[in-house]
């Protein structure tokens, strides 16, 4: 697991002075994007390689609002991994408190839009995504 913090900005609120809830779909990415470096596989990467990630899914729940002003704490697990798939499972909280829950599920594609397997086109980043979640499972 690894924790993003993120403070909340004026702009991402509404007219009932809370954060829009599209809003928690771009933390999500931006959270996802700093696991990935933190845990040596960044998305950088994957695009100098000629390998993106599209999202394929996303779940959000909400459970109460966060406000501007707020430092919200993002966690982010990955959550599956199958070499042409991969899923990230986020939590946000405030104090303590959860916020918001979701996840979501990407596939790999090269630039012709054609579905690649990491374990191919690039080992590392395929060892380092079986290692994360081998670790998750036998926690």
């Amino acid at each position: 697991m690894t924790i993003y913090l993120r403070p909340v900005h004026y702009y991402e609120t509404d007219r009932m002075d809370c954060v829009h809830h599209s809003n928690y779909i771009r933390w999500f990415e931006e959270a996802r994007i700093h696991f990935m470096s933190e845990n040596g596989f960044p998305y950088e990467g994957l695009e100098a390689a000629g390998v993106v990630s599209p999202v394929l899914s996303v779940e959000a729940s909400y459970r109460s609002m966060c406000r501007f002003g707020d430092t919200v704490e993002i966690a982010v697990e990955l959550a599956a991994y199958t070499g042409t798939r991969i899923a990230f499972s986020y939590t946000v909280r405030l104090s303590g408190d959860l916020k918001c829950f979701g996840r979501t599920a990407h596939c790999f594609i090269n630039e012709a839009g054609r579905p690649v397997s990491l374990k191919k086109v690039m080992p590392e980043y395929h060892r380092i995504a079986s290692k994360l979640l081998k670790e998750k499972e036998e926690k």
